[in-house]
């Protein structure tokens, strides 16, 4: 089995557990999921590190090029909200700290997007930028964003979901800032670049992963005829 298939029956799998625990709630989710990827991917990929938010940092991940960087369950607070759809299960793989193979899986919606067969991105939408945002915490320049670009906002949950939905056709830009990790980014990274989006930092610089301090706080997803007009509102 190759990366990109290993990485979307992974995410599957946990997907699946996922829905059939989910009335246990968030922090039982979060577990088993963490427990199930961590045993398959043992088996799977022996001599692979991994970096999972639920899971002690190990540093010999610094001293391997091939990483896996996984979010057993991102979106917990959603997870925990049936019927709520936007919550996902991440798994990619970084090689030499590019996010290279990437699944993310929508279990409430029945998906699973991955680098092995990449979507061919939704058709641009008539009216205003849609802009992907947390429907808890959106960042402090949303007004400044939507000012500067005659944008409306589509709150959802997991970040998985948000850069899912400018591929699907759903939001036409996801732009993060205030504290994420890599495992909240890698996956949907690697999904959304396979696509043709343009993926970035904030400031249009690359993502760099497997990094010794795994914080990677910000982070844009958007259509690639938008990238320059984001970009530069976001930098003003």
């Amino acid at each position: 089995m190759d990366d990109h298939t290993l990485a979307a029956t992974l995410a599957s799998r946990a997907g699946a557990l996922l829905l059939d625990i989910r009335a246990q709630g968030g922090a039982v989710g979060d577990r088993r999921s963490n427990e199930l990827l961590l045993r398959l991917l043992a088996e799977a990929r022996p001599d692979d590190a991994v970096l999972s938010e639920e899971a002690a940092d190990d540093a010999v991940r610094l001293t391997r090029d091939r990483v896996w960087i996984i979010d057993p369950l991102d979106g917990t607070r959603e997870y925990g909200e049936p019927p709520r759809a936007d919550w996902a299960v991440h798994v990619a793989l970084a090689v030499h700290g590019r996010p290279t193979v990437g699944a993310v899986a929508l279990p409430g919606a029945d998906l699973v997007l991955h680098t092995g067969s990449p979507l061919t991105v939704a058709p641009a939408s008539p009216g205003p930028i849609r802009l992907a945002v947390s429907r808890t915490r959106p960042p402090a320049w949303v007004d400044h964003f939507v000012a500067c670009l005659d944008a409306t906002l589509v709150p959802m949950g997991s970040a998985g979901a948000k850069a899912m939905a400018v591929i699907r056709g759903q939001a036409d830009v996801y732009a993060h800032s205030g504290g994420q990790y890599e495992w909240d980014s890698c996956a949907p990274v690697a999904v959304a670049a396979a696509a043709g989006l343009h993926v970035s930092r904030l400031d249009g610089s690359p993502l760099h992963y497997n990094q010794p301090n795994p914080y990677l706080p910000d982070l844009l997803v958007c259509r690639p005829e938008l990238a320059g007009v984001v970009l530069n509102a976001l930098l003003r």
